[in-house]
């Protein structure tokens, strides 16, 4: 029993997270390992990303908000190697909704390929680090997240402050935080700066996050116009397309009404490509005109006011004279604003590779295949780990639950130990008896009076048969009855005693066995009424929140599950410790029941009556035996010859 007990703690040992191997600093307290996945497993890339600044979401599903900065002025990532920090910008903290965005810069992302970075924390010292100008990388002129005020305007994380012209509309939950709501009026504008400018058959990148709320019609979502030249991003009929001087790209896939989706142009000084969801749609063989003047979001750029021709004075006479009307210039296209929303707009001025437009619509939703999230490690070598993790997502009822279940555990465990250390003295001191007693022979008290024999054996279930059986032919022949020939009715008596004191001694091996049935029955039934209560609790949580995702419901529904192993690991050790008990009980009761056999035997052997004996205590057969020489004597005699 207690190489089983020591089995299931060394299984326990064997899955309680294990020691961080190496720290950054020691000034940071906690870690979470996060893993940028491009293998097959993960999220396949179809080729290098390159450097890229990567969405890490966190939320109570994934991270437990547990001795970080309340302002997160503690965070740090770093590298696989424990030693190059990575720059990062706050996009959002709040860990009262427990909910983070932020974006952290990774020099390389290859594909088919596992990375890890730790996201350090737990130092309430460290001062704020988050630097959105250092977590993109040179080449982004422009990115808004559109994190500022309602109706401010935004403001540009680069370090080129290409900040917004105009204010934003509403704001509205986008993909990343929060979003600019468009409702068909002024666009927003952007600043003709020289790191926006485009030279002639230029690199550039423009994406961004669109929610085509009503896409009828042709909406501009992105436009810039220079000297009749013109780069026009928008929807026709709900198709996305790309449109240089007039050109414009072929319909490829449209976009879903009222559905964010991620859209995305490229241009390399020779073609233009289309990305809707990260894969290409349309293209265009166009190279860029020169743009330098200010540039549009959500609707087209306003035509310049046209300043009206200074009036002549009429001719009169022979001079008079009318000039035929002008032929009237083609009208440009008319183009709707943007109705709907936009969110994490980015202009480059390079062409990016295909795998990170892919990277950014596929990783920065609220499902990320490319990102996944580990456990939570403490300095300490203990740390929370993947089981800490899984505790700390138990809602208040399934750990009610819990604790019953640990009291149950606790009583059994003890209940084992006690009732198989109590067998296994027991089993010992009857070895030690059966071998004294095999000395005895026809001298039955030969044992009784032997003090340190009985101290020795006091643990001995047969040596109290002995005595009792010993006790009672002691009391007969104290109260003058003669012992050394004993009736079958007294060794009856004497069995009867024996069996009396054997029955006590079952049930005190019996005792508390029941606990143990009420573990191995009930155990599970309790720790599954705590997984039905914990996921009526992760679901109700999920529709009242309105975000269905795994990640928000994995870790309450095996935080929830938790309870019905918690329920198994009472039951599984209860129940082999019962059999292994009830096994060794029926060897201790089967030893009492042979040596009362024994004993009464050879005490009728030694002590018992003789035939005669017997005979003389039944008065029928006294009777029979006085009239058989009386029927002899009245038979009549043979007849002499």
């Amino acid at each position: 029993m207690q190489r089983l007990l020591m089995l299931l703690l060394t299984v326990l040992a064997g899955v309680l997270p294990s020691a961080a191997h190496a720290w950054w600093q020691p000034d940071w307290q906690y870690r979470k390992q996060i893993t940028v996945d491009s293998t097959a497993q993960g999220m396949p890339l179809g080729g290098p990303a390159g450097r890229t600044p990567l969405l890490v979401r966190l939320h109570t599903g994934n991270f437990t908000f547990d001795g970080i900065n309340e302002k997160g002025a503690d965070i740090r990532f770093v590298a696989g190697d424990d030693q190059t920090v990575l720059n990062h910008q706050l996009e959002a903290f709040d860990p009262l909704l427990g909910m983070a965005l932020v974006w952290v810069d990774v020099p390389e992302v290859a594909d088919g390929q596992r990375q890890d970075i730790w996201m350090y924390y737990g130092n309430q010292k460290a001062p704020a680090s988050a630097n959105g100008q250092l977590s993109f990388d040179p080449n982004y002129t422009l990115v808004y997240h559109f994190d500022g005020a309602a109706g401010a305007p935004p403001r540009d994380t680069t370090a080129y402050s290409n900040h917004g012209q105009t204010p934003t509309g509403a704001a509205v939950d986008g993909v990343i935080g929060r979003a600019a709501q468009f409702a068909g009026t002024t666009p927003l504008m952007l600043p003709a700066s020289p790191s926006l400018a485009v030279p002639a058959a230029g690199a550039f990148t423009f994406s961004a996050w669109v929610r085509a709320d009503q896409p009828a019609g042709e909406q501009l979502i992105y436009a810039r116009r220079d000297a009749g030249n013109a780069l026009l991003i928008g929807i026709s009929q709900g198709v996305p397309f790309v449109e240089v001087n007039g050109q414009r790209s072929q319909p490829g896939q449209p976009l879903t009404p009222a559905a964010w989706q991620h859209l995305a142009v490229t241009a390399d000084g020779s073609q233009v490509n289309l990305y809707v969801n990260g894969r290409a749609s349309a293209s265009l063989a166009a190279s860029l005109p020169p743009l330098n003047t200010t540039a549009a979001l959500g609707g087209d750029v306003p035509a310049p006011a046209v300043a009206p021709a200074p009036a002549a004075a009429p001719a009169t006479g022979a001079d008079a004279f009318v000039a035929p009307a002008e032929a009237a210039a083609p009208a440009p296209a008319v183009y709707a604003p943007f109705v709907g929303a936009i969110d994490e707009v980015r202009l480059s001025k390079v062409a990016r590779p295909a795998a990170l437009i892919y990277a950014d619509a596929a990783s920065q939703g609220a499902e990320s295949r490319l990102v996944a999230y580990g456990a939570d490690e403490e300095q300490s070598g203990f740390g929370f780990g993947g089981m800490g993790f899984l505790l700390k997502a138990v809602p208040i009822d399934a750990w009610i639950i819990i604790g019953v279940l640990v009291l149950m555990m606790v009583q059994s465990w003890i209940i084992m130990i006690k009732k198989s250390r109590h067998v296994a003295r027991l089993a010992r001191a009857n070895e030690a008896f059966r071998e004294s007693f095999a000395k005895v022979g026809q001298r039955l008290e030969l044992l009784a009076d032997d003090a340190a024999l009985a101290n020795r054996l006091e643990h001995a279930s047969l040596w109290r048969l002995y005595r009792v059986a010993i006790n009672e032919i002691r009391t007969r022949r104290a109260q003058g009855a003669d012992t050394s020939s004993i009736s079958a009715a007294t060794i009856e008596a004497i069995r009867a005693s024996m069996d009396a004191v054997r029955t006590k001694e079952n049930q005190v091996l019996g005792s508390k066995l029941g606990s143990l049935s009420n573990a191995i029955a009930g155990g599970p039934y309790i720790g599954l009424l705590g997984t039905v209560l914990g996921i009526m609790v992760v679901f109700l949580g999920t529709a009242m929140a309105g975000d269905v995702n795994i990640n928000a419901i994995a870790p309450g529904m095996a935080a929830a599950l938790l309870a019905t192993a918690m329920g198994l690991f009472v039951a599984i050790p209860a129940l082999f410790g019962y059999n292994r008990l009830v096994s060794r009980n029926k060897e201790v009761s089967a030893d009492m029941r042979v040596f009362v056999d024994e004993f009464v035997t050879r005490l009728a052997e030694v002590h018992g009556e003789t035939q005669a004996q017997e005979a003389a205590h039944h008065p029928a057969v006294r009777a029979q035996a006085a009239s058989r020489p009386a029927v002899r004597d009245a038979q009549p005699a043979p007849a002499e010859a």
